[in-house]
């Protein structure tokens, strides 16, 4: 499976060649700037193409065709002079990826006493030429918007500001999850929970939104797995359990057999179809091994969960693409749903039943039995837990009216207090908006009634995934 390293990154600068002869030691003041930029986007992430100066429009078409040799994913287009456009458009408009304008000057002002002394208006223009960033990138966005180039802007210094430079590491973050959504296999195993109708999706619009590759998996390939795990297998994965969940006394012996037989298994089958995230849901009815495979999942597919491959209940296939997202960005992204809302401390109580984020958990994920999974088939372990104390985000992937994508994402807060003690995962959201007004404004957008739960505040960063998806993003709070 490709991962986030398969990420290349595209850079040039810009320039005007006759320039060059007439102010001596700006082009190579100005390649000394790219190089900069090539070190701080390398320490970010590492595969950078720098193509250097493109001055003319010969040297324009011949970056176009490196860039589309080398397969770049995103272009950093780092405005370094004036340039004329049409010695820009053709770079951009040959490979065919988002582009980022970096309108960064050198310093934070030029030192005007003393550049105001010097005595060579030559020279004086040549330094001048050194900081006139800003000046064409009216005239790129003039003629990206009537050539139909979608771009995004950062403005700001090439040294000593962190404000843009955390903006150009989101970007790059945002690209990096784009590229892992583009090569991500997700599987969905079984089928849809009969009447739950806004969890239906269409699967060639989630192609054409995200890219990837979905495997529909039958339930009888997990069971005829389960046959094939050995003894050892099982006292190794029964060993795990111990180490990475809370199994609480009341859990049965066979139980926690059965669940590492499936975990096992469930490691097996991601691996023969190279997934990256998961759907699932059947109910097994009228064959007993299937209904035993799928009521001993929920510890296996947490841990599959844990380790970067998420997984989502009740076949939410949308749902599986926002905890694709919000696992790689690096904040987790938990299965969840409205369970109740408490009025008197003004939170919303929410979690799931199934396979939790076990890594977001405040404290150990506890594993406590059920005697029924309700409204669904067969009994058997589940997971507890709720989502480490602090700011959290949440996503849903909306299907819109007509047909299309949008992300809609909400910042807020896991805060400490009572929860369910059900055997699901559970925790107490506060939003700056308040808990009534929050429940409205998501609802309105007409999202499933699930939604994807990670750590941090990263808005921001979807925001940016969002753009260079072409997808709406909507931000609640």
């Amino acid at each position: 499976m490709e991962t986030a390293s398969s990420l290349k990154i595209g850079l040039f600068g810009i320039g005007l060649d006759t320039y060059w002869p007439q102010f001596e030691g700006l082009k190579e003041r100005l390649e000394g700037y790219l190089k900069v930029v090539e070190e701080k986007l390398s320490a970010i992430h590492p595969s950078v193409i720098n193509a250097g100066l493109a001055d003319t429009a010969d040297k324009a078409f011949e970056t176009g065709r490196l860039f589309t040799k080398e397969d770049v994913d995103i272009i950093f287009l780092y405005v370094t002079t004036y340039a004329l456009s049409s010695t820009v458009l053709p770079v951009v408009q040959k490979a065919k990826v988002p582009v980022i304008i970096l309108n960064l000057a050198p310093e934070a002002s030029i030192d005007y006493a003393s550049f105001n002394s010097m005595t060579d208006r030559t020279k004086m223009t040549g330094e001048w030429l050194a900081y006139c960033s800003a000046c064409p990138v009216p005239e790129l966005a003039n003629v990206f918007n009537r050539t139909g180039i979608k771009f995004h802007q950062v403005t700001g210094m090439l040294h000593n500001d962190p404000e843009c430079w955390n903006e150009i590491t989101e970007w790059l973050q945002a690209a990096k999850v784009a590229s892992i959504m583009q090569y991500n296999r997700l599987g969905c195993m079984g089928h849809y929970y009969s009447g739950m109708l806004d969890i239906y999706t269409d699967l060639t619009q989630q192609y054409a939104s995200f890219g990837g590759h979905i495997e529909l998996l039958e339930v009888e390939e997990l069971a005829a797995l389960r046959r094939k795990v050995t003894s050892e297998e099982i006292t190794e994965r029964l060993q795990l359990f111990h180490e990475v969940f809370d199994v609480q006394d009341d859990c049965a012996a066979d139980e926690l057999e059965k669940a590492a037989i499936t975990s096992v298994a469930l490691d097996m089958l991601a691996a023969q179809h190279k997934l990256g995230s998961m759907a699932y849901y059947y109910k097994g009815t009228g064959n007993i091994e299937n209904e035993e495979a799928i009521s001993s999942i929920i510890l296996g597919n947490s841990l599959l969960t844990a380790r970067g491959i998420p997984v989502a209940g009740e076949y939410e296939i949308k749902n599986a693409q926002a905890m694709k997202i919000m696992d790689s960005f690096g904040a987790g992204g938990s299965f969840t749903e409205y369970y109740a809302m408490d009025f008197k401390d003004d939170v919303v109580l929410m979690g799931h039943d199934g396979p939790g984020h076990i890594t977001t958990a405040e404290g150990k994920t506890k594993v406590r039995p059920l005697k029924v999974f309700h409204g669904k088939v067969g009994n058997g372990l589940s997971v507890e837990m709720s989502v480490k104390n602090g700011p959290v985000t949440l996503l849903s992937v909306v299907e819109k009216s007509g047909g299309g994508l949008m992300l809609l994402v909400a910042q807020g807060a896991s805060v400490p207090g009572p929860i369910l003690q059900i055997g699901n995962t559970n925790s107490r959201y506060k939003f700056s908006i308040g808990a009534r007004k929050f429940v409205n404004d998501w609802n309105s957008h007409g999202p499933a009634h699930h939604c994807a739960i990670g750590i941090g505040h990263i808005s921001s960063k979807i925001e940016k995934l969002g753009q260079l998806l072409n997808m709406e993003v909507i931000k609640v709070c």
